[in-house]
């Protein structure tokens, strides 16, 4: 895979981590196998990630998006996507972001 997207939003306490979980298993099931897979996630330093490795990371979000958007902590997503090689973040959501960084 090309592309590493990842989901990103604040998370704190043991009932966002549990969120995260089960927002990650909902991506997993809805995610197309041709718009990639969902490879773990990270918590801490104020922040969550759901990592994505994709060859088509903006259908892949897409795939996030619908699935993910009905839940009320999706108000609070941030999504960016680099090459698996790379460190240098394209901004993906929400329209206003001007940075992205994983701690």
């Amino acid at each position: 895979m090309k592309y590493i997207l990842v989901l990103q939003w604040p998370g704190t306490n043991e009932a966002d981590f549990d969120a995260l979980i089960a927002m990650e298993d909902l991506l997993e099931a809805a995610l197309p196998e041709a718009h990639g897979f969902v490879d773990g996630h990270d918590f801490g330093a104020g922040q969550m990630n759901i990592f994505v490795q994709t060859d088509r990371p903006l259908e892949a979000f897409q795939d996030a998006k619908t699935s993910l958007s009905l839940d009320p902590r999706w108000a609070g997503a941030r999504a960016a996507y680099r090459p698996a090689e790379g460190d240098r973040y394209v901004l993906v959501w929400p329209a206003t972001l001007e940075g992205f960084s994983v701690s």
